[in-house]
């Protein structure tokens, strides 16, 4: 049993990394406290669902744009010191949206604004605290790191948005916000206190012994360069491709509001057991992952564990399928319980997935290049999902939020294993000899 364990050893071995990993935990419970809390905040302003999804693109375009450029900033400087800079951005930006419910200002384009503003300061910060913890950790224990990295997440993400919810019900937005600007202050005092982290010099690769003349501007070409990497480089590039099947063709968040309402009764309150139930499922993956963090073969476990998301949002949609949205008076629990069980094995399949696709990425990435893959990382990350809500959206009123779910998870795992027949390498990754 203790070899299923999460393995702690990251903990253990690296103070740095153990302050960085709770500052961050901490932190992230706050950010997610705001991001419902400024949800609701905009609608209760606006009264209208299409303003509250807008919050998502005030969040998305910079974080699309600044991504990329703020990867080619952490190859190019301290990363410490980037991270704090944002850190610190970031902190007076929470401070700003939790001023603005103080004052009772009631503006929901300042709101946007601040959520963009929000967004770019994290489109610089996720990339650099991100190329850190490589510099902290002998490579083996990256499997292990990033598993307790997920597990915090998914614990903010179950956690937050309830503490959020009552919080703003019980003593108001202010509230909330100002939870959120104390919390952060944890991940400040972690980055604060980190080494400095200056980008080292692959010695053997002639362009980054002309990183030096580079440092001191950061352009377009930097950039380029980093994209031009990453198109030479089958597995790392391979990790994203494999990430955006699965995110665009079935991602199924955007059906959870209508399986609520037409499928499976309940309205909000089963909304809330789905989502609980992904995020459940990708605490347990994390919780039990001791045993996964030893495998060699990773990129198998990678393809393996797509194709049981796949395969999960497929059952999920089949028992929409099978109740029809039929608007019940009550709620139908054995296919609520169904239901939840599919999308808590999504949840952690895509943990597991998530695990090795960042520790194939931080192990086979020079680190010359490490801050500027990340950026491109957190580019698919945020944007996989967007399109998939767009894709299974307009798939859904064409034949539905069930027959979308079935059709979304099956080509997932079509498209999967047709880039894994043009791509045998990534098949073979061996995480003993780490190949980019």
């Amino acid at each position: 049993m203790p070899r299923l364990i999460a393995d702690l050893t990251p903990l253990r071995v690296s103070p740095a990394f153990r302050r960085l990993w709770w500052g961050l935990g901490v932190s992230n419970i706050g950010t997610q406290v705001t991001v419902v809390a400024v949800g609701l905040q905009v609608y209760a302003l606006t009264g209208s669902t299409l303003a509250v999804g807008t919050l998502g693109i005030a969040a998305l375009v910079p974080l699309v744009a600044l991504g990329l450029y703020g990867g080619a900033l952490v190859d190019h400087y301290d990363r410490r010191r980037v991270s704090l800079l944002a850190s610190t951005v970031l902190w007076l930006v929470t401070a700003g949206i939790a001023a603005q419910a103080w004052l009772d200002v009631g503006s929901v384009n300042l709101l946007y604004g601040l959520v963009a503003l929000q967004s770019a300061a994290f489109a610089i910060n996720n990339p650099a605290r991100t190329s850190i913890v490589p510099r902290l950790l002998e490579p083996q224990l990256m499997p292990a790191a990033n598993a307790l990295q997920t597990l915090s997440f998914n614990v903010a993400l179950t956690c937050g948005p309830l503490v959020g919810a009552l919080l703003v019900a019980r003593l108001g937005y202010a509230w909330a916000y100002t939870l959120d600007a104390l919390l952060f202050t944890a991940a400040l005092w972690a980055v604060w206190r980190l080494p400095a982290v200056p980008p080292e010099q692959d010695l053997d690769d002639d362009a980054a012994k002309a990183a030096p003349a580079r440092r001191r501007v950061v352009g377009l070409s930097s950039v380029l360069d980093g994209l031009r990497y990453l198109a030479t480089r089958p597995n790392v590039r391979t990790t994203f491709v494999v990430d955006l099947a699965a995110m665009v063709l079935a991602f199924p968040r955007v059906l959870w509001p209508a399986a609520g309402a037409l499928y499976l009764g309940g309205g909000e309150t089963t909304t809330g057991v789905l989502a609980a139930g992904f995020a459940v499922g990708g605490i347990l993956a994390s919780v039990f992952s001791g045993a996964l963090v030893r495998v060699r073969w990773q990129g198998r476990i990678i393809v393996w564990a797509i194709t049981a998301w796949g395969l999960s949002v497929t059952a999920f949609g089949a028992v929409l399928v099978a109740v029809g949205p039929d608007a019940p008076d009550g709620v139908l629990w054995g296919a609520v319980v169904v239901a939840g069980v599919a999308l808590l094995l999504a949840g952690g399949a895509d943990a597991i997935s998530s695990v090795f696709r960042q520790s194939i990425l931080q192990t086979a990435t020079p680190d010359h290049m490490r801050g500027r893959l990340q950026g491109v990382f957190i580019v698919v990350v945020a944007g996989g999902p967007r399109l998939g809500e767009m894709v299974l959206g307009s798939e859904a009123t064409w034949f539905g939020e069930g027959w979308a779910a079935v059709v979304g998870g099956l080509a997932c795992v079509a498209v999967l294993w047709l880039v894994v027949r043009l791509q045998p390498r990534f098949w073979r990754y061996d995480a003993h000899h780490p190949e980019p």
